[in-house]
Formats: structure tokens, C-alpha cells, sequence
């Protein structure tokens, strides 16, 4: 029998989403009414395959618990974060309960990510912000977003599927001496499904990753592990290091 390393895997964060169980095609009815908190397997391989062990994290948990145990923490993709935390125009809030589509605003995962996300910073936990994770990490710091990004050159609302590297025109490009440049290179062809993006930064955070049209691609706050990615990594089809880098952050933390 194999001995078990005595050296503990970091355990990895995951935020999702929450929704009725009958929005789900070929649940049982009797089901319809419950709700279900929903992550992407992509995340969880990923990490598993970097060396982490990932933990999937419903809004009921306490982040100021979960900052007991956890090493890191990705801030995962989704839905547009609720303009009242930013300043924004609440008039195009709809008035759709988020649990009975997901897509629209929901002020329970808001609430939930930015108290993490405040935990992951005040106790140096590592944390990744991913499309909708990197606005959340702006907003928790005070920063405010662009609403709606105007046609331009570069498509950040892609219509290719998931597993995709984007498109070649959508390439974002990295200032040296930052982590990005050390995880990604100087420059990075990725996918794009967003249509906000950071406009001015949060409190100590600076953007070190553009598209040529000036959109803010990735985000740090200097002197920590922290990082915003505006792409989604955990579909990349090549691996571009965002989830290892935050594994290896964790793993180095413990």
C-alpha cells in the first residue's frame, strides 16, 4: 500500500449560481420548485489537474468561516454585478427573480462574492477574478465599470462556444514585471465573453493587460496574489496558466 503524502493539497474556492431545479430540462417535476447551486466542472478539473483540491461554495457559507480554511479563491464568471454596488444605472435592473433565470442580476451572489472576496484580501488568501470575478475584485476596492462596451474593432462578445482560444484579433497585451506578464507572456490571444469591463480602478488596483482598443484585460493589486482576468481561462483550449498560477500561490501560502 502507497503511503499518502503528508504534504495537504490547498483547497481551491469555486463561486457559482443559484437557480429553480425546473429550469433544468429532464428534471423530475416534483423537483421544479427546489433550488441548486450550479459550478463549472471546467474549473474543478483544472485545478485538480494543477494540484489543488477545489471546493465548490454555495452563498450560505460564511466567508469570514471559509477564509479559515480555505488557500485560495477564484471569483468565477457570470451574470452582470447589481449597479447599486457601483454606482451604476439601476434602471436596467430587472425585475426577474434570479432564480428563476439566472442570467439576470442577483444581489444574494453579489453580496456573498464581495464579502469573500474582502476576506481573501485582508487575510492574503490568493484569489483569481474571472470576466465577472475580475469586476467583482474592481468593485470590492471601490472601482466602477463601463456599463455597456461600445462596437468597436476588437469583438469582446464572441460567439464562439466554450473550449475556444478566441479570436487571433482579440489579443491582449501585458506590462512587464507584473504577474501577468510572468504567467502569460508579454501578449495572449484568449476568449471573450463580456460586455462590461473595468473603467476606473479600485483602490490600489491597476490594470497591467489591454486589448488594442484600451479595454482593461487583466487587473492586480500590487504586492499581492491577486489577479483579474477578463477572459475565461477554465476554457481556454491551451492552458494559459491562470488556474496554476493560483494553485502554486495557494500551495506556497500553506
Amino acid at each position: 500500500m502507497t503511503a499518502r503524502s503528508t504534504t495537504a493539497k490547498p483547497l481551491i474556492g469555486l463561486t457559482g449560481r443559484r437557480f429553480r431545479m425546473g429550469l433544468i430540462q429532464g428534471s423530475h417535476p416534483g423537483y421544479s420548485r427546489r433550488l441548486t447551486d450550479a459550478f463549472f466542472a471546467d474549473f474543478a478539473e483544472r485545478i485538480t489537474r494543477a494540484g489543488g483540491v477545489p471546493v465548490n461554495l454555495p452563498y450560505d457559507a460564511d466567508p469570514a468561516d471559509l477564509g479559515d480554511w480555505l488557500s485560495g479563491v477564484v471569483i468565477t464568471g457570470g451574470q452582470d454585478v447589481h449597479p447599486s454596488c457601483w454606482g451604476g444605472d439601476e434602471s436596467v435592473v430587472s425585475e426577474i427573480d434570479p432564480v428563476a433565470d439566472p442570467s439576470v442580476h442577483d444581489p444574494s451572489r453579489d453580496e456573498f462574492e464581495i464579502a469573500l472576496t474582502r476576506v481573501a484580501l485582508e487575510r492574503q488568501i490568493p484569489l483569481l477574478g474571472v470576466c465577472r470575478g475580475m469586476q467583482v475584485l474592481n468593485v470590492t476596492l471601490g472601482g466602477t465599470l463601463i456599463p455597456d462596451l461600445p462596437t468597436g474593432p476588437i469583438e469582446h462578445l464572441m460567439s464562439t462556444g466554450p473550449l475556444s482560444d478566441g479570436d487571433p484579433e482579440h489579443a491582449v497585451t501585458f506590462d512587464a514585471g507584473t504577474i501577468a506578464q510572468k504567467v502569460f507572456g508579454d501578449r495572449l490571444v484568449t476568449n471573450s465573453w463580456h460586455h462590461q469591463a473595468v473603467d476606473v480602478c479600485g483602490d490600489g488596483l491597476v490594470v497591467t493587460g489591454r486589448t488594442a482598443d484600451g479595454v482593461a484585460e487583466s487587473i492586480e493589486l500590487p504586492g499581492a496574489a491577486v489577479l483579474g482576468v477578463q477572459w475565461h481561462p477554465e476554457w481556454m483550449e491551451s492552458d494559459d496558466g491562470a488556474l496554476r498560477w493560483l494553485v502554486e500561490a495557494a500551495a506556497e501560502r500553506r
